[in-house]
């Protein structure tokens, strides 16, 4: 398990080393698609606090063993099967919730697209119905997908309304959570829960799933077998990432400091990269090389057709956070990381 590499103890303090996390002491956080990418690290971090009870959930115990089995004994935790599109038990009660619960990459939203619309808007509004209840505070994940298109040159700032391209199946990803996040402004506005959203830029790092289809994943992937990157067009574009660590960070620093009903950046100014730039570290990696290869129509219908999307995160800045990692250490590590597994 990577939860014994050197490195990754060192990611996961990091990522609770936040000024007023002693806020969580004797709390109790729900979190939904725990097993994902940021849900088993956030997971991982709060569990290293010795202080905060965790509810996690997801579709499977069994798929949940391997990701975050070394928990399962914890008098702190608890594990829970439950469909994020159905309404939790009557009984259930936590301090914060963050529904991560979501269908997250390209070939999911193109087998999966009527199941990514009803688990993104189902699974935020009975996140919200539960806060509801037990006036809890709710961290909603959304992502850079909600801006759509950039218009040239754009650096999408939080109030930039988009421009989608709904002529295609991959819309069901971008609208429901544009709907997920009206949802949250909803019911802050008339049932007064106390909600903050975090806009995601493409997050990567170590505990990702093997069975991820996007891009940064195949990278990795391929670079931890030795073989050269493949990239599924000339790599020109232009994104903003995050390593999981500063991102758990990030949403957890929101989570705690951001005004209600407000959305926020989290992206990395140092890890803005083109696609082909990222191929490059991987396979410098793995000492290959980057080659090209056209997509399946699949694999194409899964695609993002932004050509640039960059977050801005002033607002984040200036609350006080910072993150750490540029995009060659975050490469190393998540590839250093995994090659121990």
């Amino acid at each position: 398990m990577f939860t014994d590499n050197p490195l990754y103890i060192d990611d996961v303090r990091r990522a609770v080393n936040i000024a007023g996390i002693e806020q969580l002491s004797g709390k109790t956080v729900l979190v939904t698609g725990a097993t994902g990418l940021i849900g088993v690290h956030l997971t991982d971090a709060l569990m290293q606090l010795g202080n905060v009870n965790i509810i996690a959930t997801g579709r499977s115990a069994k798929g949940a063993k391997p990701r975050i089995g070394s928990h399962l004994a914890e008098p702190r935790f608890r594990f829970i099967e439950h469909d994020a599109c159905q309404p939790f038990d009557e009984s259930l009660t936590a301090d914060y919730i963050i529904p991560l619960a979501s269908n997250t990459h390209p070939l999911a939203y193109s087998e999966h697209p009527v199941e990514t619309v009803t688990v993104n808007i189902l699974g935020a509004k009975h996140a919200l119905d539960l806060a509801a209840r037990c006036h809890a505070t709710v961290l909603y994940p959304s992502t850079v997908e909600v801006y759509g298109n950039a218009r040239g040159e754009d650096i999408f700032t939080e109030d930039y309304t988009g421009t989608l391209n709904l002529s295609t199946s991959r819309s069901c990803y971008t609208e429901s959570k544009r709907c997920a996040e009206a949802l949250c402004l909803s019911y802050a506005a008339q049932h007064g829960v106390d909600v903050k959203i975090a806009r995601l830029s493409r997050v990567f790092g170590p505990t990702m799933l093997t069975s991820d289809t996007k891009a940064s994943s195949q990278f990795v992937l391929r670079a931890l077998k030795g073989e050269d990157i493949v990239l599924k067009s000339e790599g020109k574009q232009l994104y903003s990432y995050t390593y999981v660590t500063d991102a758990v960070a990030a949403m957890l620093h929101i989570m705690l400091h951001g005004a209600a009903a407000t959305a926020y950046n989290i992206s990395n100014r140092l890890c803005d990269v083109k696609l082909k730039d990222f191929a490059q570290m991987a396979a410098d990696c793995a000492g290959t090389k980057v080659v090209f290869d056209l997509p399946t129509e699949t694999e194409r219908r899964g695609y993002s057709i932004a050509q640039r999307a960059l977050l801005d995160n002033t607002r984040l800045l200036e609350t006080g956070f910072t993150p750490r990692y540029t995009m060659k250490e975050a490469v190393e590590r998540t590839i250093k990381i995994m090659s121990k597994l």
